[in-house]
């Protein structure tokens, strides 16, 4: 060979392979060979067609060039069949090589290739056992195949015919009805209903329905005076009357709810509420005037009410985000809380309200105002009969979720109580005057007090935190005992520290509400609420909370109102005025709450009580040097859920007051107890 025709070869390699030596044409060709078999793992032959070494048959009757254990080898399948492992190639077409370099070689990795095809011959389809789409199997006594051939299956080609036109359906809910058959109950809650909201009356709006009947019974060992005419007691003492109570309440509330809106995800387009409440009570003393202000009503009294505790219009005003954050706007008599305890003001009014949230719900606000509705006196609640009170109560609040810990919330709130009730006297059901309170100077009295105050509720790590404190700061006028304004400085704080051991948890509790120094000078320190009802400290178990103590021989006002653990000295909570010249009260308390059974739990509570300052009680009661201490309350509490949930909550309580020095010094020999057992029924 020439050097001319060995530079035109060598031209042809790549640089890896340039040689620079003189070389045969034959070696030439042994070089391209090997190229093309480190490049693409193929042995040419000269007809275009590739051949693996060895083939086997695998435990599934496929041939394939891998060998594995249990595999048989077998002879390879002709040239223009593909094996089962050997994916479809589409080569691009290439005129046969008939060069000496083209000779038969064994591959690298002993896989069968398909023909190379020819110009203008599309790529071989094969199927996942190695032939042809439309190809024929080689039969089963084949020496290329092993495999059966497949039954016919049983099952016809669906015709034309057997498709049928598609059904139209409403709306989802009712896919579950048509398609699932879903089970549906008109007065079953855990089955789909109508009235439950589970689906839509029509459209997207849908109606809900829930009834709750609540029946209590209740006696009671609390001090009672004896009434200015007469008394049942026979030589009983002029001033106190005999202790015995009893209560028995039936409560039926019905609410309504119709809305429109898919409130998986997000609020209610729009939603009207409608909640009505029936209360039948009969009350027993042992004392006349005590249940009526007119002695010939004798010691019993029966009274029935119908309120409504919720009537508004909810119109979700706007999304602002993508997760459903919110602005919505009600109107109407709503309930509302301003703190998560319900420490300051807790009650169904008729008010205005825009709410909300922000940052995924991290965000969210309330403001509001509130005209307050009189009360009926026997059952509490709201009597639309009387009109509105001329007390007004606006609410700004934003509470953050997760911050400073996560899984804690904090919220920050301001709260301004306006009071122009400075001119009217008011008597309640019973005949019994309500403002002004029975109390110092008996004066009509106004007030304008804002509170300003933080609250969080939540955990920490495994600490379960709730902490409240408020500063109170305005003006009262006249004051209680002074016949001019009075300035209102007062300050609360509460905290309760639990945790969960496994079924048990055990409960510390702390509250502290400033009393007045100086009933006759011009700052009352004494706080007090707008309406309290707070979940604290064993709640309504507790027999400071739940009763309402009268001051006897100071006033017809109550030393402690009803579901509050506040000393306020107002005529009673519901109907009263709020006073800032009151004894105060520090609380330091013990509970724990153990869950026997999942349907079953017993709640233990004791509690320290004292007076902040008695300086008020002592001017009131014309009695000097009255002990700060108020006694021990210790309650117990059975709470009985049979379906463990709250369809079904039955309730029994026990609670008594083991008198300190200062309760002994304004109730002489009293005992103070009482029973609870309360059943509630919801649907």
């Amino acid at each position: 060979m020439d050097n001319k025709k060995q530079k035109t070869i060598l031209a042809m390699l790549p640089r890896s392979f340039t040689i620079r030596m003189p070389i045969r044409l034959s070696s030439v060709a042994a070089v391209i060979g090997c190229y093309s078999l480190f490049v693409t793992g193929m042995v040419v032959i000269p007809n275009g067609q590739v051949y693996a070494q060895s083939c086997y048959l695998d435990n599934r009757g496929r041939i394939v060039t891998r060998r594995r254990p249990g595999y048989e080898q077998v002879e390879c399948p002709a040239p223009d069949v593909a094996t089962d492992d050997q994916p479809s190639v589409s080569v691009p077409a290439q005129p046969a090589d008939t060069s000496p370099a083209a000779a038969e070689t064994e591959t690298n990795n002993n896989v069968v290739q398909p023909a190379a095809p020819s110009l203008g011959t599309p790529s071989r389809r094969l199927t996942t056992e190695g032939f042809e789409l439309g190809e024929r199997k080689p039969d089963s006594g084949s020496p290329n195949s092993r495999r059966r051939k497949n039954a016919p299956s049983p099952i016809q080609k669906p015709a034309l015919a057997d498709f049928k036109p598609s059904i139209p359906v409403p709306d989802r809910w009712r896919v579950v009805d048509d398609q699932l058959g879903y089970k549906e109950s008109l007065f079953d809650p855990y089955n789909r209903s109508p009235l439950k909201a589970d689906k839509p009356l029509h459209s997207d709006w849908f109606f809900n329905v829930a009834v709750i009947a609540d029946t209590i019974v209740e006696t009671r060992s609390i001090p009672t005076p004896v009434g200015a005419s007469s008394t049942l007691t026979n030589g009983g003492s002029d001033v106190f009357g005999g202790d015995s109570q009893s209560l028995t309440a039936q409560i039926l509330a019905t609410e309504l709810v119709y809305y429109k809106g898919n409130t998986v995800f997000k609020p209610p387009d729009h939603e009207f509420r409608l909640t009505a409440a029936f209360n039948y009570n009969f009350t027993e003393l042992d004392e006349l005037q005590g249940v009526n202000a007119d002695p010939q009503d004798g010691e019993t009294r029966r009274d029935q009410h119908l309120g409504i505790q919720a009537a508004f219009y909810d119109k979700h005003l706007r999304n602002v985000s993508d997760r459903y954050d919110f602005d919505s706007f009600r109107i109407g008599i709503q309930p509302f809380s301003s703190d998560f305890r319900g420490f300051l003001f807790q009650d169904n009014q008729f008010g205005a309200r825009l709410f909300g949230t922000r940052d995924n719900n991290k965000w969210q606000y309330n403001l509001a105002w509130f005209r307050r509705i009189e009360k009926d006196t026997n059952s509490g609640l709201n009597d639309l009969g009387k009109g509105l009170r001329d007390d007004d109560v606006f609410v700004a609040n934003v509470t953050r979720q997760d911050w400073p810990f996560l899984g804690y919330f904090s919220q920050l709130t301001a709260l301004y109580n306006r009071n122009g009730e400075d001119e009217d006297f008011y008597y309640n059901n019973n005949e019994f005057i309500e403002r002004p309170a029975s109390l110092g100077r008996e004066t009509p009295r106004g007030y304008d007090v804002l509170y300003l105050g933080y609250n969080g509720d939540g955990h920490i790590g495994r600490l379960n935190l709730t902490t409240s404190a408020y500063y109170a700061v305005g003006t009262v006028e006249p004051g209680v005992f002074v016949d001019s304004a009075v300035d209102v400085s007062a300050v609360f704080a509460a905290a309760e520290l639990s945790a969960d051991y496994d079924w048990i948890r055990p409960r510390f509790s702390f509250l502290y509400a400033s009393g007045d120094e100086d009933p006759f000078d011009d700052v009352a320190t004494g706080f007090d609420a707008v309406f309290e009802n707070p979940q604290f400290a064993g709640g309504e178990t507790s027999y400071w909370n739940r009763q309402a103590v009268p001051l006897i021989g100071g006033g017809r006002i109550a030393l402690s109102g009803r579901n509050s653990f506040l000393n306020a000295m107002r005529s009673s909570k519901e109907e009263g005025q709020s006073n800032f010249t009151n004894p105060g009260m520090v609380l330091l308390g013990i509970g724990v709450d153990m869950d026997i059974l999942p349907e079953l739990r017993l709640s233990l509570n004791l509690n320290q009580l004292q007076f902040d300052n008695t300086a008020v009680l002592e001017a009131a009661r014309n009695q000097p040097d009255i002990s700060n201490d108020i006694g021990t309350d210790f309650s117990a509490a059975l709470i009985y859920r049979p379906w463990m949930s709250q369809n079904i909550v039955l309730r029994a309580s026990y609670a008594t007051l083991i008198p300190g020095q200062g309760f002994n010094d304004l109730f002489p020999n009293e005992d103070a107890d009482y029973f609870l057992f309360n059943a509630t029924f919801n649907y």
